[in-house]
């Protein structure tokens, strides 16, 4: 089977505009929580977020059709200009059918349905903009980044909440193993710290609340951990089939080896007892990917940072890899990036080839406390150089849905 190799990357996230300003940041230990912006919070029992910081639409696109694009739109084409560019694809009349574009989101445009709900409610159904459907469809910034490239190719959003960009990027792994085409710009957007978005997932009992001591939060696998905190923005990666990016002579950045996804039927936002389901998507991915389970050097978890989420995980990752669980270094980026929800696992993708690449761990930061039910090598606190060639991305989201990459040193 052939191969399928990462040639491009490209996002925008609390942290960082581009992937060097955010591998830097992430490396370094930077938090992108503070209090919100986006609306006045002040009666609000959560209240803190990673907001994208400094993003201006202009300087990706036309502001009249910026206007047209939520915001996990607009984060969407940035990324995946900055993903195109890096690859080095010219996207032509002859090689448009052949790429496909697979960017997923969870919530969609979540920030213009509100919008418009409220306009529908204080000035009536004449007021609401003609162009919602396309600004809050989940598919919509998949067609949006076709239009704007000229491919041709597959064009659709995979919708797993937390595990979408996951999903997604594997589904387009599967499209070009398959031959169906020879690239893909592939990833997910999401854009939910809205007035609808931040109350949902405070009601439901997933956020930190520590308003008033928001630099020791989000803190995965800490015992203190208290809930999550939101975050937005997008990654996209360009995959190629190994033939297709060496005969254009493109810089291949890693080896995508292996994808699984599998469902925990258990409960609607719970993971399952003893973290099987997760358990299963590790170790199906690794077969896939034709590595043993002592052969992994780093994952980046889901890790959370709510009670459940984080020892389920620490048990699944015991589960898939045994005694060489202990031996594995693993950290949770959303210490600083927040949870990017359906983004979430594309940006760490990028991060596993980051890690990869540069042969260092990023931290999970905010680790203080120990927990006995999370008692694995967490990557406290500090960047740790090491050499990587095999890591995957965990990414497991409410519905019980798992799933996981593997990435490989490209040799």
């Amino acid at each position: 089977m052939e191969k399928i190799v990462i040639t491009g990357m490209g996002t925008i996230n609390p942290v960082g505009l581009t992937v060097q300003e955010t591998w830097k940041n992430i490396v370094n230990g930077v938090s992108g929580v503070a209090p919100i912006t986006r609306f006045d919070a002040s009666g609000w029992m959560a209240q803190i977020a990673c907001e994208v910081k400094d993003f201006d639409p202009k300087n990706y696109m036309p502001i009249k059709e910026a206007r047209r694009r939520d915001l996990f739109e607009q984060y969407a084409t940035a990324a995946a200009q900055e993903a195109l560019q890096n690859s080095g694809l010219e996207v032509t009349p002859e090689n448009a059918p052949r790429i496909g574009v697979l960017v997923s989101s969870a919530m969609g445009g979540l920030a213009s349905l509100e919008e418009a709900i409220f306009t529908l409610k204080d000035e009536g159904a004449r007021r609401v903009s003609p162009f919602l459907i396309p600004m809050m469809m989940a598919n919509g910034a998949a067609g949006m980044i076709g239009i704007d490239t000229g491919i041709k190719g597959p064009a659709m959003s995979v919708a797993s909440a937390c595990a979408s960009g996951i999903d997604g990027i594997g589904l387009a792994w599967m499209m070009l193993r398959s031959g169906m085409i020879d690239a893909a710009l592939t990833g997910a957007s999401e854009a939910t710290i809205t007035e609808t978005g931040i109350a949902a997932f405070d009601r439901i009992g997933a956020l930190s609340r520590r308003n008033d001591d928001y630099t020791t939060v989000p803190a995965p696998f800490d015992k203190n951990r208290d809930g999550l905190v939101m975050g937005e923005g997008a990654g996209i990666l360009m995959l190629e089939r190994e033939s297709h990016a060496i005969g254009r002579g493109a810089n291949i950045l890693a080896e995508l080896a292996g994808y699984a996804s599998t469902a925990d039927a258990f409960h609607i936002t719970a993971p399952s007892t003893g973290g099987v389901g997760g358990a299963a998507a590790i170790s199906q991915a690794l077969a896939t990917a034709q590595v043993n389970p002592d052969e992994v050097d780093y994952i980046s978890a889901h890790g959370t940072a709510t009670q459940l989420n984080d020892a389920s995980e620490t048990k699944a990752i015991k589960a898939a890899l045994g005694q060489h669980a202990y031996n594995t270094a693993i950290s949770s980026t959303k210490s600083m990036t927040g949870h990017m929800m359906g983004a979430t696992g594309a940006l760490e993708t990028i991060f596993c080839v980051q890690a990869i690449r540069e042969n260092t761990l990023p931290p999970t930061i905010h680790y203080e406390t120990p927990d006995p039910e999370c008692d694995l090598d967490y990557v406290p606190n500090q960047a740790r150089e090491k050499n990587v060639a095999v890591a995957i991305s965990n990414a497991f989201g409410f519905g019980g849905h798992n799933s996981v990459l593997v990435v490989k040193e490209y040799l």
